[in-house]
């Protein structure tokens, strides 16, 4: 099995083309293949199957085998591997998720793709909500943005207990669902500082779907303007608002190759 390991922002992920079919229970192989030890190390395993209505389908488990429904750095990855692989010379892209379609426009010049603008869709804002967790009480936004996040505004996400508190917001009863947390900081309305813990991976460096959760978040509440750039441990993403739907632009990049020998060949399993 051939698979190609690509990063957004460090988000890594290890993409293998369905086209054709693909191997047989992914939420385990994401499981044994994500390992940072055992196996080829990642966030997850995104697998590359033709669209339903757009031009490709983008199928996605987290590294603890569990199904994703969207992710903005993982996505901006399948735009650079189909254009790459020469399966689409298209640079106008429309992926469909498990949150529904997303259309792309990859910037490419010299005939690489140096980044990805992504139209995120409409954000979903709930009302603001007070949580408790290990001790603390915090004031939780909730954003939907193709899966579920809670926003959480301090003034420096540095100093957030996030592998304390990150897995006890992320399952609190209170929210009714497993969710991205996000803990975020607005210096100025340009810039947005932020930390993010991933439902089924824990602390990130960097989370697409959790930038522009945050930045729809501090626009409802007047911290921001209508674009802003968003930082986080692995980089920056540019994020703004256009007739309503959010926009991000980011880096999407080839980590390396390699391929995972079928059982019985080198000592290797599929």
């Amino acid at each position: 099995m051939r698979f190609t390991k690509m990063e957004g922002l460090g988000n890594d992920y290890i993409y293998v083309n369905c086209l054709d079919g693909g191997p047989e229970d992914l939420p385990a192989l994401a499981r044994r293949l994500s390992d940072r030890h055992f196996g080829v190390g990642a966030d997850g395993l995104i697998c590359i199957r033709a669209g339903r209505t757009g031009d490709f389908t983008m199928e996605m488990y987290n590294a603890d085998g569990s199904r994703g429904s969207m992710c903005g750095n993982g996505i901006r990855c399948v735009g650079r591997y189909v254009y790459d692989k020469g399966l689409t010379r298209k640079t106008c892209l429309t992926i469909d998720t498990d949150a529904g379609p997303r259309t792309l426009e990859l910037h490419v010049r010299g005939g690489r793709v140096e980044a990805v603008t992504v139209d995120m869709g409409r954000p979903g804002l709930l009302p603001p909500m007070e949580v408790e967790a290990g001790g603390e009480g915090f004031l939780l936004h909730p954003v939907w943005m193709g899966n579920p996040h809670g926003v959480i505004f301090c003034r420096d996400p540095e100093k957030a207990d996030l592998e304390r508190v990150g897995p006890l917001l992320e399952d609190h009863p209170a929210v009714g669902e497993r969710i991205n947390v996000e803990f975020a900081a607005c210096p100025d309305r340009e810039h947005i500082h932020l930390r993010v813990w991933e439902r089924g991976g824990g602390g990130a460096l960097a989370c697409g779907t959790g930038a522009c959760a945050a930045f729809a978040a501090a626009l409802e509440e007047g911290r921001c303007g209508e674009r802003a750039r968003v930082r986080l441990p692995g980089g920056e993403l540019e994020v703004e608002r256009r007739g309503g739907n959010i926009f991000m632009t980011g880096p999407a990049r080839v980590v390396f190759e390699g391929e995972i020998p079928e059982k019985g060949e080198g000592g290797g399993e599929i």
